[in-house]
């Protein structure tokens, strides 16, 4: 692994984030909801970073045609460069990430399952603008483990999502380990580390809420409401 630390990132410097990388399927019961296969190893894609959407940079928009779900996540913020990490060093590997944040990867979720029936790339699906709701920076002093932390997010009130890290399938060193062996990690990076049990569709006019807490407590910083807006533009999902 190598150097490189920089300073605490601040929320406009996660727009200039080099790439955003996101472990799917790192929960069992988000699986089963799926129906989709358990992984062997951490399987990862990509968003753009332009899809990121910082608090108070408004709604997230709901392009037209799309069945829109929502996947609350926990984000980890690089703050060194790695490559070829050991996952069995888990001291280098929360030494690597510099702060925290939490985020919901949304998800145009009809057009993810035609592109895997279709054995298409799920690009599309994850990458529209305003499909990344991220939220305020959190200091590692805030999240002693990152293992041991409650994600919920509700919608409209209603609790839809509310499960323990304890739960990943895999491990924070053993993603930035499988990630860094396939790509190097650069101080900035953004990784998403998989979503609970609970996702489900969002539309025009519903508000999302969704936070942390750290041994039964509310993190204030994690705190996120983001409201949903049907798109203007001239796209509509057809099919491929």
């Amino acid at each position: 692994m190598v150097l490189l630390r920089r300073g605490m990132a601040t929320m406009a410097s996660l727009k200039r984030s080099g790439k955003v990388v996101c472990i799917g399927r790192n929960y069992a019961d988000h699986i089963t909801e799926l129906n989709s296969a358990r992984p062997k190893q951490p399987f990862f894609f990509q968003k753009p970073t332009s899809s990121l959407l910082l608090p108070g940079e408004g709604p997230v928009i709901r392009p037209r045609g799309v069945n829109l779900h929502y996947e609350v996540e926990l984000a980890l913020i690089m703050g060194k460069r790695v490559r070829d990490l050991n996952s069995e060093d888990e001291q280098a590997a929360l030494d690597a990430i510099e702060s925290y944040a939490l985020s919901i990867d949304m998800t145009a979720r009809n057009v993810q399952n035609e592109a895997k029936k279709k054995g298409l790339p799920w690009d599309i699906s994850k990458g529209f603008d305003t499909f990344l709701p991220i939220g305020n920076v959190i200091s590692k002093a805030a999240i002693p483990d990152p293992h041991k932390i409650e994600l919920y997010l509700s919608v409209n009130g209603k609790m839809q999502q509310n499960d323990s890290t304890e739960l990943m399938l895999f491990r924070i060193p053993r993603i930035l380990a499988d990630i860094s062996k396939v790509m190097t990690l650069e101080p900035g990076d953004i990784i998403l580390t998989g979503t609970p049990k609970g996702v489900g569709a969002v539309v025009p006019g519903d508000v999302m809420r969704a936070g942390i807490r750290v041994d039964g407590k509310e993190l204030e910083e994690a705190r996120m409401e983001v409201a949903v807006e049907e798109s203007t533009s001239s796209y509509e999902y057809a099919e491929t």
